[in-house]
């Protein structure tokens, strides 16, 4: 399942599209748009504004990675084909889920460079807290691991690919907002505390259960 899915998002522009829309938008708001989130207004050699940048993006771009998993299954029929193989739920559930976490670490990864043109530029060369940039970044990939979880199970019930993005995203921002957010904030200040790890671990495990449920009810529909 895992390599069906990973290869159905290369084979297609979905991969191409959403990472590069993701760059981009980072690098723009980093680098060019003027505004709290640009490196070069604040004067300061530091990369806050990915960080605080990349959840709302990532609100959008979960959901997108993830409206297509179960509602294009269903809608084309493979579903039935996978119910009939007797593939077992969680299976299916943990492969997808894990094709769309590497698409998104893939997203994540190049923002390194960001870090790394940082350091060349600061005065004096290399000023800057590598330790806090470690630690947001761990932060940013819990948060990924999470907000798939919270897409995959808001979208799961549906078949129309639009309203599974819609719903993802409404989802992602109701947790983020209500919960998240203090603990991201938390890991973002360089501090690697496990119960903040652990709070991103269980709602993603509770999210991940959830989607294997429900699954499972509409199958046996």
């Amino acid at each position: 399942m895992f390599r069906k899915e990973l290869s159905y998002y290369f084979s297609t522009p979905i991969a191409y599209i959403v990472i590069g829309l993701y760059l981009l938008a980072v690098s723009l708001f980093l680098w060019v748009i003027p505004g709290q989130w640009n490196i070069i207004d604040s004067g300061y050699a530091q990369t806050d504004g990915l960080f605080q940048l990349s959840p709302w993006l990532m609100m959008l771009l979960c959901p997108a990675l993830t409206m297509r998993l179960y509602s294009e299954e269903r809608k084309s029929g493979t579903w039935d084909i996978l119910m009939v193989q007797r593939t077992p739920m969680r299976r299916i559930v943990t492969g997808k889920f894990f094709a769309s976490w590497t698409l998104m670490l893939l997203a994540l990864l190049p923002n390194v460079v960001h870090y790394f043109i940082v350091y060349a530029i600061a005065e004096p060369i290399g000023n800057i807290d590598g330790g806090q940039f470690a630690g947001s970044f761990i932060g940013l990939i819990m948060l990924s691991v999470t907000f798939l979880s919270i897409a995959m199970l808001a979208g799961c019930w549906t078949k129309n690919q639009i309203a599974a993005f819609i719903s993802g995203a409404l989802a992602c921002f109701v947790l983020y907002w209500l919960i998240l957010q203090h603990f991201y904030d938390s890991v973002s200040r360089g501090v690697i505390d496990l119960r903040d790890i652990l709070v991103f671990v269980t709602i993603a495990m509770i999210c991940h259960g959830g989607t294997i449920g429900i699954l499972q009810l509409i199958s046996h529909k």
